[in-house]
């Protein structure tokens, strides 16, 4: 009896067509500082208005698309900006100890600054106090 298994073939396309999509977008440059109660990220996209930028958290990751608007010009040619016309993504691994729905992002200048909280361990206060 033949058994033909073919899962390196399915797979081949999936991860081709996760590179080809990945391939699309360029990472911006960024900066990530633990502070005492929460994690500050600041992401450099210029060009970017703030209706292009999408934050996701899937689990503990935290996934930033950052979109440029992009025009066509009336006299236009190839000059091979493609690639420094991209749009941005960054993928991070921050972890599960964030609060992610109380992330709070401004825009400035195509300065992205994101401030997660911190989560507290359920039972312990938010803040150490003197008893005695």
């Amino acid at each position: 009896m033949h058994t033909i298994i073919h899962p390196l073939k399915n797979s081949r396309l999936s991860l081709s067509a996760e590179t080809a999509s990945v391939a699309s977008f360029r990472k911006p440059s960024y900066d990530c500082r633990e502070q005492p109660d929460a994690v500050k990220l600041v992401v450099y996209v210029p060009g970017v208005d703030p209706s292009g930028v999408e934050i996701e958290a899937r689990g503990p990751d935290v996934i930033i698309t950052a979109r440029k608007a992009h025009f066509v010009r009336v006299n236009w040619q190839a000059l091979h900006l493609e690639r420094a016309q991209r749009d941005y993504q960054l993928r991070l691994r921050l972890g599960h100890g964030l609060d992610y729905r109380a992330l709070q992002a401004e825009l400035h200048e195509g300065v992205l600054t994101i401030a997660l909280p911190k989560l507290h361990p359920a039972g312990s206060p938010a803040r150490l106090s003197r008893v005695a």
